[in-house]
């Protein structure tokens, strides 16, 4: 039965998937017999050997540590987030890699580009037409058991890893142990992520300050749209907005807390949205009230990528904006060219939380990368996998590919060892605009070097746009208030079919509830809100709650 819900659940997919069509890719999974201990793994040629260290082979008769005979062809899926003049697939990078690890180990290194919004759909039709790069990976675990009851990913042999990647192996293999066996095999591996984060939302100061307050008056959601109020009155703008979809963590700030951990269980999922439980009818209030206000953003909905935000905002239309900041974000300068008066702050994290709240968020995973091998990867082509995870797991080459080259990119290392920016090198060694971040990703979510003290010196650096060092100075301060309130998701250890099943609907079906219900006048709220939560419930919400809890209460969830 559980095939055949699998089955269903993934229909389009899974048939473009086993289609017997030609590709660059086998048509038949690996021949990769594996057991969760890593005894014994099968290579192409047939022939199995134990699993272990030394100069024995954990893939077969043939040791591939030193390189491959013949030209293996390793296809890496990276990131394309649209940056200007930068080609993900194409670069200085791209080529040193091919230099240094490609022709090392006989390895033709081929990179297949992921719209960062586009990213399932991109996975999907890849695999559909047998085109998928050797790693399926993603950032969110109920896509990778989405993947996985796909059954587009082969089972792994930790001990041919371990053979082939010891470094990254040690760096990871508690992670790897502990949240990549589902079902009792071992499907995903992952990247190692410190505690850090480089999200910040801004504020124009100029425009607090314009109309009587200060960014320290904003102590709670009241305060702050009472500072929307005053910036409707005196003709200054709005709060920025965008259209909510496929990302489902907009109700943390008005839930609960202490969180219960049953509730947090069903109805906390990036990928479907908690719609009918209390936090997302205060969200929607609040919405309503600020859009019938015009308080917002008036034209939010269309808003429906990252580019038209940040123009609304460069443009003057809007006063707040949020993004992942490095040291070499344009936004300030952009928004100087329209308004050399803008000054510009952090919001404090208590600004969009209700009075007597805590500022709740969602914490990541210990992990970062989540990452699985293609099942129509050959047995070479996974090895090369590893091999690869272990030459960017080197300290020296992940410096590299992190920070450019001594001088070029930065001129030498200051007395912490963090490189000293060449702040205007702009020659073919330069940097993607987020510092590479997409290549490097595979093996750490964030730089790391060596002390806490070291590091957090070095990611000051890593994000701070000349000038304005004091905004990742109050970013990094305002992490560190609202940690105690920051959890992470929940980490079911089965596919949750019904969110497989349902998260598109549910999601299409999303934005038309919430919009009709966010743009209605106050006095329909309630009515359309009670007629919404009925019908999603029964587009599938109730099944997906249904089979969350008969979960929860199995125990299938890491705690």
């Amino acid at each position: 039965m559980r095939k055949i819900a699998v089955v269903l659940a993934v229909i389009v997919l899974v048939l473009g998937v086993l289609a017997a069509c030609s590709g660059n890719k086998n048509n038949q999974p690996a021949n990769n017999t594996s057991t969760t201990g890593g005894t014994t793994t099968t290579t192409g040629g047939g022939s199995q050997s134990s699993g272990g260290g030394g100069d024995g082979n954990a893939g077969g008769e043939v040791d591939y540590r030193n390189g491959f005979p013949e030209r293996v062809t390793l296809e890496i899926p990276v990131y394309d987030r649209a940056f200007e003049g930068w080609n993900v697939a194409d670069n200085y990078y791209t080529r040193w890699i091919q230099k240094e690890f490609g022709e090392k180990y006989n390895v033709e290194v081929k990179f297949t580009p992921i719209g960062r919004s586009t990213e399932v759909q991109d996975f999907q039709q890849l695999l559909a037409s047998h085109r998928a790069p050797d790693i399926i990976f993603h950032y969110d675990m109920p896509q990778a058991l989405n993947y996985y009851a796909s059954e587009v990913m082969q089972p792994l042999d930790v001990e041919e890893i371990a053979h082939y990647a010891p470094t990254y192996w040690n760096n990871m293999k508690d992670t790897i142990l502990r949240y990549g066996i589902i079902e009792g095999k071992q499907m995903f591996f992952f990247a190692k992520r410190p505690n850090v984060s480089n999200w910040v939302t801004i504020i124009r100061k100029d425009w607090v300050e314009a109309v009587g307050m200060k960014v320290e008056d904003l102590t709670s959601l009241e305060k702050f749209n009472e500072m929307l109020v005053k910036w409707r009155d005196a003709g200054l703008g709005t709060a920025g907005g965008s259209l909510q979809r496929n990302v489902f963590n907009y109700s943390y700030a008005f839930r609960d807390w202490p969180v219960d951990p049953e509730t947090h269980a069903i109805y906390t999922d990036l990928s479907v949205a908690d719609f009918t439980t209390e936090a997302t009818e205060k969200w929607l209030r609040n919405l309503n009230y600020q859009y019938n206000n015009k308080l917002i953003d008036q034209e939010f909905y269309l808003r429906d990528d990252a580019s038209k935000v940040k123009a609304e905002f460069v443009a003057g239309r809007t006063g707040t904006y949020g993004e992942y900041i490095a040291s070499n974000t344009d936004l300030f300068e952009a928004v100087k060219k329209n308004n050399p008066e803008a000054e510009f702050a952090v919001i404090p994290p208590y600004a969009g939380i209700p009075q007597g709240g805590v500022p709740q968020g969602r914490a990541d995973w210990p992990f970062g990368m989540i990452m699985g091998i293609n099942y129509e990867s050959s047995d070479l082509e996974r090895i090369a996998v590893w091999l690869y995870l272990e030459w960017m797991s080197q300290p020296e080459n992940l410096f590299a590919l992190q920070n450019g080259f001594d001088g070029l990119n930065y001129n030498g290392l200051d007395e912490f060892g963090v490189p000293i920016k060449n702040v205007d090198y702009d020659g073919e060694a330069k940097l993607s605009p987020n510092n590479n971040k997409d290549y490097w990703c595979l093996v750490i979510e964030a730089p790391s070097y060596g002390t806490e003290e070291q590091t957090i010196r070095a990611l000051k650096s890593f994000w701070s746009p000349p000038g304005y060092e004091y905004i990742v100075e109050d970013m990094l301060k305002y992490r560190e208030q609202v940690l105690p309130y920051q959890y992470p998701d929940p980490l079911f250890t089965v596919p949750i079919e019904s969110v497989a099943k349902y998260k598109a609907d549910l999601n299409n079906l999303f934005q038309e509830l919430y919009l009709d219900i966010v743009m209605s006048p106050p006095d329909q709220f309630d009515a359309k809100y009670e007629a919404a939560k009925k019908r999603f419930l029964e587009a599938g919400y109730q099944e997906i709650i249904d089979e969350k809890r008969a979960a929860y209460e199995a125990g299938y969830i890491l705690e």
